[in-house]
């Protein structure tokens, strides 16, 4: 099954609600009341049920927020975009006023020379699983949370040790259409632009102290 780019998903109708974070659609809607969360969630379950097709769905008193992928395929395909379709309308029929720029994703990255020997430690003290396409041969490089959805975490190759800088750094993943105005706020926080020379795939950011963290987007990233 072929899948979508955030560039091809951009491209497409009737998903004004959704955003594309790494290879994901997400949406967040607002709800009066834990009741009306509950009637969305249950009339999602039923159009999910009758796709074949499930969102990973997180339900509070005030905001439901949902989160497509196709799990088989590694990324966003067709079937994620057909239902992402009657969520959104399943939300108009309600009244739900979605908020598509307060989704985001935060991920922790971790510069290692020898990830081999850094990833068991991560994997045990979080509790982790590894988090690997589903046709991946090599050596597991990232951790996923297999039951609460905390960040994930990813291990970035080092090629020579850089004492002089931090090697734990966030990645905030936000949409395209937000994130120069989180790159600015930050700016104005106090923060200090490293480098913008990959955006918008990322953009490279440093607290006064030097502690980094890069504000990503699914653009500008090449096909796998």
């Amino acid at each position: 099954m072929d899948t979508l780019t955030a560039e091809d998903v951009a491209e497409l109708d009737g998903l004004d609600d959704w955003r594309v974070l790494i290879r994901s659609l997400h949406a967040t809607y607002r709800t009066g009341s834990l009741a009306e969360g509950i009637e969305f969630a249950t009339r999602v379950g039923a159009a999910a049920d009758a796709a074949d097709h499930h969102p990973d769905l997180d339900l509070r008193y005030f905001r439901t927020s949902l989160v497509l992928t196709t799990h088989s395929a590694d990324g966003i395909t067709e079937k994620d975009v057909d239902l992402a379709r009657a969520i959104s309308a399943i939300a108009a029929e309600l009244g739900l006023a979605p908020e598509p720029a307060l989704v985001s994703v935060q991920e922790i990255a971790i510069d290692a020379l020898d990830i081999p020997a850094v990833l068991p430690f991560w994997r045990a003290v979080l509790g982790y699983d590894d988090d690997m396409p589903p046709d991946w041969e090599g050596q597991p490089d990232a951790l996923g949370d297999p039951v609460n959805g905390n960040p994930a975490v990813w291990f970035q190759q080092m090629d020579a040790p850089r004492p002089q800088r931090n090697r734990i750094h966030i990645d905030v993943w936000v949409p395209l259409d937000a994130a120069e105005a989180r790159v600015q706020a930050t700016l104005d926080a106090g923060g200090r632009l490293v480098s913008a020379h990959q955006a918008p795939s990322f953009w490279v950011l440093a607290d006064p102290e030097g502690n980094e963290a890069c504000v990503c987007t699914a653009f500008g990233r090449p096909r796998d």
